[in-house]
């Protein structure tokens, strides 16, 4: 089908905000006496933060109580670190550019909280050109079920099959593909060898490296 629009999600791929989430993240659960390795965040990369907190404050036994409470102060801090600290990532004004001359309709799907969803909009200047944003917070399901992407479809007013996504982490990748949507990825440089990657269409170092030949081989699927 005809593509007509494009998703992009947030964290990872328009703004280097993952180490900021996982910086919050370590703040907070140490005082929970909770030591993360890279690896283990490496794991629950694009999982919305309900389930990030709840999975390793279960494995290490902390009170269900003291979820939303956790939750809470790592998305606080995490904001707060993200306004102060975050860059765009290589290739965001390029990308937005190229996808606004072909009059595409823009949205964003994120995991992560609306409140991030409206800074990132602010920050990177995007809040003209984006026509539809959805996050997946109060969603009961978030990717790698494919909900929040099929409600931004829905709310630009095109079928998902006519919808280009780009993310950066597998669960993100896994969600897109399950709404029936094309999916670029662009992982970082230490994942971007894994395996899971050959269920995208594309696989890109950057969103710099995005360009008409790739356009043109999306658009015909």
């Amino acid at each position: 089908m005809k593509k007509s629009g494009v998703i992009f999600d947030i964290d990872g791929l328009l703004i280097n905000s993952e180490p900021l989430w996982n910086k919050a993240a370590s703040e907070i659960f140490r005082q929970y006496g909770i030591l993360l390795t890279e690896q283990q965040y490496a794991f629950t990369t694009g999982l919305r933060s309900k389930e990030f907190v709840a999975h390793w404050l279960s494995e290490n036994k902390v009170p269900s109580s003291e979820y939303d409470r956790a939750e809470q102060r790592i998305i606080d801090l995490a904001l707060s670190l993200i306004d102060k600290e975050a860059n765009v990532m290589p290739g965001v004004e390029h990308i937005i550019q190229f996808f606004c001359q072909k009059e595409f309709k823009i949205g964003l799907a994120t995991s992560s909280p609306v409140a991030l969803i409206e800074l990132v909009k602010e920050k990177l200047g995007l809040r003209q050109v984006i026509q539809a944003s959805c996050s997946a917070q109060h969603l009961p399901y978030a990717k790698p079920h494919p909900q929040v992407y099929l409600d931004c479809a829905a709310a630009l007013h095109i079928s998902p099959l006519a919808c280009i996504c780009f993310e950066d982490s597998v669960y993100g990748m896994l969600a897109a593909k399950a709404a029936r949507m094309t999916c670029v990825v662009v992982p970082s440089a230490e994942h971007s060898k894994l395996p899971h990657w050959g269920v995208a269409d594309l696989k890109l170092s950057s969103l710099q490296n995005f360009g008409a030949l790739h356009f043109n081989m999306l658009d015909t699927e």
